[in-house]
């Protein structure tokens, strides 16, 4: 069977619109309507995997939908390998916390780095192959909102000028000390 150009875009364009077990059911209708050849067609027409419509098939035929690939890809959080890491860490990083000496924000300033929490996360038990680097510490404890900036000391506000003595320039120029 011959699809004309108009045909063969509209189906290209459904297919893109559909995910999952929607589109390998739409392959599979569409292999069903060409007859027998149908798979070999599209596989060479659209570009359609024959192993994906021959899925879409079997879930047309059984009404079971198949588990897709559709899993997220890469390692898992660390998070779901060590649940009790992040309490762990809240608890170090709160011994060695500051709050904002001009108290102008409410972020914590951590005065321990990244590297001193793995190095007693390992004392506290945890393996040291076990445990994610000091770059993922480092952003998990800015993503829990202690900052890494160093803690400045707050300047001591500076005297009054009425209770200080006053230089005052002499006849030379020179400033002298005047009560």
């Amino acid at each position: 069977m011959k699809l004309s150009e108009s045909w063969k875009n509209a189906l290209q364009w459904t297919a893109s619109r559909l995910r999952g077990s929607e589109r390998r059911q739409f392959y599979a209708q569409v292999v069903q309507a060409l007859g027998r050849g149908g798979q070999r067609a599209v596989q060479e027409e659209f570009g359609w995997s024959r192993t994906t419509t021959r899925k879409g098939a079997h879930e047309l035929r059984t009404g079971i939908v198949c588990k897709g690939g559709s899993q997220p890809l890469g390692p898992k959080p660390v998070e779901e390998r060590l649940p009790n890491l992040r309490a762990d860490i809240r608890a170090i990083v709160e011994q060695h916390c500051q709050t904002d000496p001009t108290f102008e924000t409410t972020r914590l300033y951590r005065r321990v780095t990244a590297k001193e929490v793995r190095n007693q996360l390992v004392s506290r038990g945890y393996k040291d192959e076990d445990l994610p680097s000091e770059e993922t510490i480092r952003t998990r404890l800015n993503v829990m909102g202690y900052g890494p900036a160093k803690v400045r000391k707050t300047k001591p506000k500076k005297k009054d000028p009425g209770n200080r003595r006053h230089l005052q320039p002499d006849e030379r120029g020179q400033r002298t000390c005047q009560d």
